[in-house]
């Protein structure tokens, strides 16, 4: 028998979010170990607001946006707080009823300075870790490092010149058209008008320089865990630096192996490892290229550094 089609609201629904998703769904695990993580954070949630005053949002909704975000690629947070108004399933993860209206994208906005000033992100993610440390789901002992180029949200006509007059430009006055043809601009000489921390940074020779930052992330090999995060200035050397750092900033003093891709293939590098408090191995793999004048000091470093019964190869 066919079936009417009327649109009609129920007076009364007796549903929940939770009901909309399915029981196998990631983010169920996912969910679970965020707000044991967010439980954790309390005294630090009370601590950077204040008694009194108009109830906020809630903090813990905030971030667990702000993972939805990075877990969906959401490109920004006013298509985020838009899709909390219909997605069910994202209305269940950051903890909305079917009642409650999802809150204006400005939030984060007048949030933003408050979550990076007492660090919430950084505290976010040690206490996951902290999970995975309990459950034995962590290796101390072999790790690799790497970089990646992240782009500003600023583009290369806000690039002006440090000392002079601005480029020529025409059309709208809102986004006018900015004729830098033929000028050679370089991060020393120019400066962008929207994003001032970003500079301009290409990958490769053969690609071009765009507004960028660094991020670096430091793996734990056997659970391919991040267990340390960056985000530095585009720089020649921040992959390098970013690198040691994290290297340093690991606990315990028994020997570690460190892999890392052909860029780190330099002196600077492999001493920056025999240098920190625990002993780090480099352990060139072979390869078909011409190895860089830099290779032969990192394999005599090798042959120092390596534990005894695991030889170096070039």
């Amino acid at each position: 028998m066919r079936g009417a089609d009327v649109m009609q609201e129920n007076l009364f629904v007796t549903r929940t979010t939770a009901d909309y998703v399915p029981a196998e769904h990631p983010l169920l695990a996912i969910r679970e170990i965020l707000n044991r993580a967010l439980r954790d954070m309390d005294l630090l949630f009370e601590s950077i607001y204040e008694e009194r005053g108009r109830y906020s949002v809630p903090p813990e909704r905030l971030l667990r946006g702000l993972v939805l975000q990075a877990l969906y690629g959401i490109r920004s947070e006013r298509l985020l707080c838009e899709q909390l108004g219909y997605n069910m399933l994202y209305r269940w993860f950051v903890g909305l009823s079917m009642d409650d209206v999802a809150w204006d994208h400005s939030t984060y906005t007048k949030n933003r300075d408050r979550l990076i000033e007492h660090e919430v992100v950084r505290s976010l993610f040690e206490r996951v870790m902290q999970q995975a440390k309990d459950a034995q789901l962590l290796c101390d002992e072999h790790f690799s490092v790497d970089g990646t180029m992240i782009r500003a949200w600023a583009s290369h006509k806000s690039f002006v010149p440090k000392d002079g007059p601005p480029p020529p430009s025409g059309g709208s006055r809102s986004n006018p058209e900015v004729d830098f043809k033929g000028q050679k601009r370089s991060n020393e000489t120019h400066v962008s008008t929207t994003d001032p921390d970003a500079k301009l940074f290409a990958k490769s020779n053969k690609q071009e320089s765009l507004p960028a930052y660094l991020g670096h992330v430091l793996m734990e090999n056997r659970s391919k865990l991040a267990v340390d995060t960056r985000l530095t200035q585009a720089s020649g050397k921040a992959e390098i630096e970013a690198a040691l750092q994290m290297l340093r900033d690991l606990p315990g003093t028994k020997p570690k192996t460190v892999g890392a891709d052909k860029n780190f293939d330099i002196s600077e590098f492999v001493t920056g490892c025999r240098a920190c408090n625990s002993r780090r191995t480099w352990r060139r793999t072979p390869t078909s290229t011409t190895p860089r004048r830099a290779s032969v000091h990192a394999a005599e470093a090798a042959l120092i550094a390596a534990p005894r019964g695991i030889p170096a190869t070039r």
